[in-house]
């Protein structure tokens, strides 16, 4: 599914220049759960935005599908993010003058699907996450453990091939950190490829293989169960 090639993204500004990702290489297949670790400005969250297509890389190649992304422009990023990809945030990032519903549905607006049809998914979803009564709520009257349901019933709503997901737990307690990583694992379970960036061991190991970076490269992976 996904594939980088000396993957590089240098930031410059009049005075300096930091490389956040230099010369990345690496594959994930369709199906796998992956989660990438390393201290603070190691590069994870610049490898998610430019997997996820919201930045682009200086230099390298990134093939999403077969297909080279990297070099797209932003209108036919947003094309192919839009209809393959959901994102889940440590922040949730949901829209404070949108109701739980509202939230969840809002991808399938953009993607054109029809009326009934965003109704019915919106209402499983939120039935399978336990959030159902509170779907006339807005984000500022739940828990933060409700909020992050919320995000993730959004991010998969479109039924997406990949879920990128950027300290999902970093904000919540233990409890609802763990219904966080129980509720990913059974959506990859499925089939669904997770990439996840964490700084947390026991988190990571929900997935099958972790990739360890420092300084803007990857510098070991591990294989935590096999992927089948």
């Amino acid at each position: 599914m996904i594939k980088t090639v000396n993957l590089t993204k240098v930031y410059r500004s009049d005075e300096v220049e930091t490389t956040a990702l230099n010369e990345v290489n690496i594959e994930i297949k369709e199906g796998e759960f992956v989660s990438v670790m390393g201290p603070s400005g190691c590069g994870k969250s610049t490898l998610l935005n430019v997997l996820g297509m919201i930045d682009s890389p200086t230099a390298g190649d990134y093939l999403f599908n077969g297909q080279e992304v990297g070099r797209l422009s932003e209108s036919k990023r947003s094309d192919v993010r839009k209809h393959n990809l959901g994102f889940v945030f440590q922040s949730f990032n949901l829209i404070d003058e949108l109701t739980v519903f509202e939230n969840v549905e809002l991808p399938m607006l953009y993607t054109k699907v029809p009326s009934a049809e965003r109704k019915t998914r919106v209402n499983e979803l939120l039935e399978g996450m336990n959030i159902m009564h509170r779907r006339n709520h807005f984000p500022q009257q739940l828990s933060g453990g409700q909020q992050q349901r919320v995000a993730v019933a959004r991010a998969v709503v479109n039924k997406p091939r990949l879920i990128l997901a950027d300290e999902p737990t970093g904000n919540l307690d233990s409890s609802n950190g763990d219904e966080v990583m129980k509720i990913l694992s059974e959506l990859n379970s499925t089939g669904t490829t997770i990439l996840m960036v964490t700084h947390s061991q026991y988190c990571a190991e929900f997935g099958n293989r972790i990739i360890r970076m420092l300084d803007g490269k990857v510098v070991v992976e591990n294989v935590v169960k096999q992927y089948l």
